[in-house]
């Protein structure tokens, strides 16, 4: 598939990854569009189908219609698969069934492999390859047979099944597609299952493993629970992980679960809430309490997450745990009046200050700018408005309730928003930047003043 590709125009890896995603999304479209995919048996707008495809293949969660009461169950399967297919990445699948066929894996495959998930080496990608499909389908596995402890008894058999797959692979990948809405309940992702703890542990777990990505999977196979053996990037992403995990959930504990509007709730479900919620709002897209209810304060919590999202090379979106880690570390050098940016008894690479400091303008610009587009071209509350952009650019698929109602050119820009968080906003740039080598030539420096 990629030689073919490669044959009909000299493409840079950068460009094989857009393209690669860009078709599975048309592809996706083109059969939601179908009467078949449809539960009433009508063809689905155009826009509506190439939303939801884009949702699917980006792993985001953002809907027009109800997944459950909406779609037949071939358009759930197409939905699915564009999940399974988008959140491991169109160029592994592609080099793995090259593999497969006993095809030999050249160097420039292997490039293209680097670039579409992100591993900070090229060594051992073929390797990597095998162990991301067989770790996906162990973690997805085992996730359904969790769930399915709580569907079965609760759906029967064969639809318990099928939930606990369908929902197995959506929170792995990250996605936050669900299949709970009813004809008189549309859109309750897992509120239903506020209260249960196996559901709550089990989607969040899965969301975890999906979003620290897959160099860090890698550490694990060969150095087990080894913290000191890890690969500094390895260490970086658990550490940040860590504190966005630990910080907002005492947060939203001690200040949002105590607010008059969630004293009903037991204090077994509040904890639940204040994690589930912490852990769903890194890239994910499901929640079990009902986001309206919470104060301004966590929503701003929830969009700084979003934005921030998971680490590099996973099925998460954001601008990563280690662009966040390399700014706060830079800024700590700089006031430690220390050279270079140290951590872990190792001293970062001189490019990713600024790689971290494009990425994390890039994805800010683009949230907010596309916040203030919506909220005047469809007069929402701007808040509402960026949470949704932040939810789309970041892959995260968590709602306030906005987009089923959002006019044609705001969902246009939620579309674009899931795309770029999706492929990376660097390899958007890489794949339309000059590949010439850039000119040894140096202007001449000048000091200003900063501050």
């Amino acid at each position: 598939m990629i030689k073919r590709i490669q044959r009909l125009r000299r493409i840079t890896p950068s460009q094989v990854v857009l393209l690669s995603f860009l078709a599975l999304i048309l592809a996706g479209a083109v059969l939601l569009t179908l009467p078949i995919s449809s539960s009433g048996g009508n063809h689905t707008p155009f826009l509506d189908a190439i939303f939801t495809a884009t949702s699917a293949t980006c792993v985001t969660g953002l809907i027009v219609h109800d997944t459950a009461t909406y779609w037949s169950p071939f358009g759930q399967t197409v939905i699915i698969t564009l999940i399974q297919v988008g959140g491991m990445g169109v160029v592994t699948l592609a080099l793995l069934v090259n593999m497969l066929r006993g095809q030999k894996i050249g160097l420039r495959q292997r490039f293209i492999m680097q670039e579409s998930i992100g591993a900070p080496q090229m060594a051992g990608i073929v390797r990597m390859t095998g162990m991301i499909v067989k770790f996906t389908f162990l973690f997805e596995g085992v996730g359904a047979l969790l769930l399915s402890i709580r569907f079965i008894p609760q759906f029967g058999l064969l639809r318990g099944v099928l939930y606990s797959v369908f929902h197995s692979i959506s929170a792995f990948c990250n996605a936050g597609f669900d299949l709970m809405g009813q004809p008189g309940s549309l859109y309750p992702s897992l509120t239903e299952f506020a209260a249960s703890p196996i559901v709550n542990l089990t989607i969040s777990a899965l969301i975890v493993v999906g979003g620290i990505g897959f160099a860090t999977w890698d550490d694990f196979r060969q150095h087990g629970l080894h913290f000191r053996a890890f690969r500094l990037q390895t260490k970086i992403v658990l550490t940040t992980t860590a504190l966005l995990l630990i910080v907002p959930f005492l947060f939203l504990l001690l200040y949002e679960m105590q607010l008059p509007q969630w004293a009903g709730l037991p204090l077994g479900e509040k904890i639940l809430g204040a994690l589930f919620q912490t852990v769903t709002a890194r890239t994910a897209g499901f929640n079990t309490l009902n986001l309206g209810m919470f104060s301004h304060s966590s929503i701003l919590l929830m969009i700084l997450l979003m934005v921030v999202g998971g680490s590099p090379g996973s099925t998460a979106g954001g601008f990563k745990t280690t662009s966040l880690a390399t700014v706060y570390l830079s800024v700590r050098s700089t006031l430690k009046r220390k050279s270079g940016i140290q951590v872990f008894g190792r001293r970062l690479d001189d490019t990713a200050l600024s790689r971290a400091t494009v990425l994390i303008f890039l994805y800010v610009v683009f949230f907010v700018a596309g916040g203030i587009a919506i909220a005047m071209i469809d007069d929402v509350p701007l808040i509402s408005a960026l949470f949704e952009t932040s939810s789309a650019i970041a892959t995260v698929g968590l709602s306030l309730g906005l987009t089923p109602d959002l006019s044609a050119p705001s969902r246009l820009i939620l579309i674009f928003l899931m795309y770029f968080g999706r492929v990376g906003g660097l390899t958007m740039i890489y794949a339309f930047a000059n590949p010439n080598i850039p000119s040894p030539a140096r202007m001449p420096q000048e000091r200003i003043t900063i501050g």
